[in-house]
């Protein structure tokens, strides 16, 4: 490891323009100078999973020149060449529309499988829900994201909330709402009678004193506001991120202060703790499944290695974490452990010029760009 270190260190120190330089007179003394683990375009010794927020985008721009850092995991004709995928705490949408709007923004093909979001895991929770009623709560298309992974009797807070008159006192002075969610006069389901069996945070609530009344309402009363005191639903949240870089210079707060806000508030109300479940990194779990992804995308890229008993069998020696949050992309990668590698950017959360002193990673880079120049370099690829 201290090897690997050392020679990330050393391509990281030389400028993007001395990296492209050597790369096309040099390839001879790069093999020399850097650790090779004997990856090639025809291997699958190695992958990388980004972060978006503050590594590819800031809002909707791309930073830190990810296009056509992005663009060199592809071969000429535009397939494929290095297996990689998006790992990001955020979501709201389903990975298909992701997909298609990180495909427009870096003029590159994204595939849904390339796209795990932190509620990406829910997934799994469909047998247990499958035919219960469940919110979804969060920005964007939270019910039409856990439709799309297969639960049948979906809410969105805002169609759930607007059912039950007077549940949100402020209301009437939210002059801010130009025009109320569109629902059907009779709800899709007998919210009156029926209680909630679970709660799914997908992405950072919009009117979250709505959401936190309405939550503490639910989560109190066993699944049924306006009742008396129950059990509580299970509650999960997609991440527990507290700040995240968007599109403002400084970071803003994000689903883990949401949950913060929630756990206080609910706790100071009842005579119980709130209980809850949150995926998205640093999770080591999160990880696990992304490089079970990256395997199945190594081996679809190159197929015909799959005859032979001894690739149908290998794993990925190495995977890159490329990310700008410490507390979450670094410290992530860290729990996971091997073959987990870290890369630190200066374009998001981070900003210090040296690595940070709680989750240090294994190489602190200015940009994206740069990341990529240093890993294929140290894979010794053109």
């Amino acid at each position: 490891m201290r090897g690997f270190r050392a020679a990330l260190a050393r391509a990281a120190s030389r400028s993007r323009a001395e990296l492209q330089t050597a790369q096309r007179r040099h390839p001879s003394d790069l093999a020399h100078r850097l650790s090779h683990s004997g990856a090639s375009p025809a291997s699958l010794s190695f992958g990388i999973a980004f972060d978006i927020d503050g590594v590819i985008l800031r809002g909707r721009s791309p930073i830190g020149g990810s296009p056509q850092a992005i663009r060199r995991l592809y071969s000429e004709d535009g397939s494929l060449k290095i297996p990689f995928l998006f790992l990001t705490n955020g979501g709201g949408v389903p990975e298909h529309k992701r997909a298609l709007e990180l495909s427009e923004l870096l003029g590159v093909h994204i595939s849904p499988s390339q796209v795990v979001h932190g509620h990406s895991p829910y997934r799994e929770l469909v047998n247990r829900f499958e035919d219960d009623l469940i919110i979804a709560v969060g920005k964007g298309e939270p019910a039409a994201v856990m439709t799309d992974y297969g639960f049948r009797k979906v809410l969105s807070i805002d169609e759930y909330s607007s059912y039950f008159r007077d549940i949100d006192p402020l209301a009437p002075f939210k002059k801010w709402i130009v025009q109320k969610a569109d629902h059907k006069v009779h709800p899709s389901y007998d919210v009156f009678e029926e209680r909630v069996k679970g709660v799914f945070v997908l992405s950072d609530p919009v009117d979250w004193g709505r959401d936190l009344q309405v939550l503490c309402d639910i989560l109190s009363t066993g699944g049924l506001p306006g009742s008396g005191r129950g059990d509580q639903p299970p509650l999960y949240f997609a991440s527990d991120d507290l700040e995240y870089q968007a599109a403002f210079p400084s970071e803003r707060l994000g689903m883990g202060a949401f949950r913060i806000a929630l756990e206080s508030i609910f706790n100071q109300v009842n005579d119980h703790q709130l209980k809850y479940i949150s995926y998205g990194k640093p999770n080591p779990f999160v990880f696990k499944n992304a490089a079970n992804i990256l395997e199945k995308l190594a081996m679809s890229i190159y197929p015909c290695l799959l005859q032979t008993k001894e690739l149908k069998d290998q794993h990925l020696s190495t995977i890159y974490m490329i990310g700008d949050n410490p507390k979450v992309d670094i410290n992530g990668a860290l729990k996971a452990g091997p073959p987990w590698l870290s890369v630190l950017t200066r374009t998001g959360v981070f900003r210090g010029k040296d690595n940070d002193p709680h989750f240090p990673a294994d190489l602190v880079v200015d940009t994206v760009e740069d990341a990529i120049n240093c890993i294929l370099e140290k894979e010794c690829i053109q």
